[in-house]
């Protein structure tokens, strides 16, 4: 089968690797024909450090390459994913799929980048998304991997399993697009708080209780917006959330590791020197959570850290002293 990964980053590499493995003729698109010269020279993505990229793999920075694609694997950064889905859209074959696999919601109108991608392709091409808990570091390694196929289409979440399985790469299908979008962006919010608290020298209970309070926020806005509570219980919910809160290879956590230490917020963000999704997601999050009437208590306190200058100590204080509250009020669970 014709793939084209658009979007040469850690995890578009990957998977680009991955489904090369899985017998199928795959094109990488960068925006930069230097990003694409230097994996041609060193044989390897400086995202994805130590790990070979084969010649067989077509890199390009001309998006032509996704003409005659059979399915098209949507990997930049959120805020691309507009422009990028509006330059696709002449390009794509009619009956192309394009899969999703960005964590993040858009800034301004706080839709899922599935929707976005529906908005600029206008065409009779589906849409669906993967997701987990996923660092490109460990699937380019072959580590035993598991994410969500989510599509409207049950039927195509589960053409999607056959697509990317293999030995190291497990896959479950699902059709609830909202749930496992949702649960893979907002977790970044809440792994850039746990950052902070690592960086504040706090310890095993304080990021406990942020990741149970987080997936809760996160759980209560998601079922609002349309996603099944079950969802956030599984892999693209607890399962990412898990990960991104506690691994090494997290830049939110790395990122807000930082500000815990009293690095600046932009300070630190640059010296991440790659994307950190939930930045964005803590103002996209809290719009959309305002929108639908819901509560983040958590994800309003990192957003006031992140924009408004507020100190992380005062925004601990501010969470740890709210108004007496029930486990199980307005849960999700």
């Amino acid at each position: 089968m014709k793939i084209a990964v658009v979007g040469s980053g850690a995890w578009g590499t990957a998977l680009a690797l991955l489904l090369k493995e899985n017998g199928n003729e795959v094109a990488l698109w960068s925006h930069s024909a230097q990003t694409c010269e230097t994996i041609k020279r060193t044989g390897e993505n400086p995202h994805l450090a130590g790990i070979p990229v084969p010649g067989e793999i077509c890199l390009t920075d001309d998006l032509n390459c996704v003409r005659g694609a059979e399915a098209v694997i949507l990997a930049t950064p959120s805020y691309a994913v507009r422009e990028t889905a509006g330059r696709l859209a002449p390009l794509l074959p009619e009956r192309a799929a394009v899969i999703s696999v960005v964590k993040g919601i858009e800034k301004g109108s706080s839709l899922r980048m599935s929707q976005v991608i529906k908005e600029e392709i206008c065409g009779s091409n589906t849409v669906a998304v993967l997701s987990g808990p996923s660092h490109a570091e460990e699937l380019g390694r072959r580590i035993p991997t598991a994410c969500v196929a989510a599509c409207e289409d049950v039927a195509f979440a589960e053409w999607l399993q056959d697509l990317f399985m293999n030995e190291y790469f497990r896959v479950y299908a699902s059709c609830d697009m909202v749930g496992v979008e949702l649960g893979a962006a907002l977790k970044n919010v809440i792994a850039l708080c746990v950052g902070c608290c690592d960086g504040m020298g706090y310890g095993d209970n304080t990021k406990a209780m942020l990741m149970t309070r987080g997936l809760t926020e996160i759980a209560r806005v998601g079922e609002k917006m349309g996603g099944r509570k079950e969802t956030f219980a599984g892999l693209a919910g607890m399962g990412d959330l898990i990960v991104t809160c506690t691994s090494r290879h997290s830049r939110n956590r790395r990122a807000g590791l930082m500000i815990g230490e009293g690095i600046p917020p932009q300070e630190a963000l640059k010296q991440v020197g790659a994307v950190v999704e939930g930045y964005y997601a803590a103002a996209s999050g809290l719009t959309m959570a305002k929108k639908c009437g819901v509560e983040m208590p958590i994800t309003e306190a990192i957003y006031n850290v992140l924009y408004n200058g507020s100190s992380i100590r005062d925004a601990v204080g501010s969470l740890m002293t709210r108004a007496k509250r029930h486990e199980t009020e307005e849960s999700w669970i």
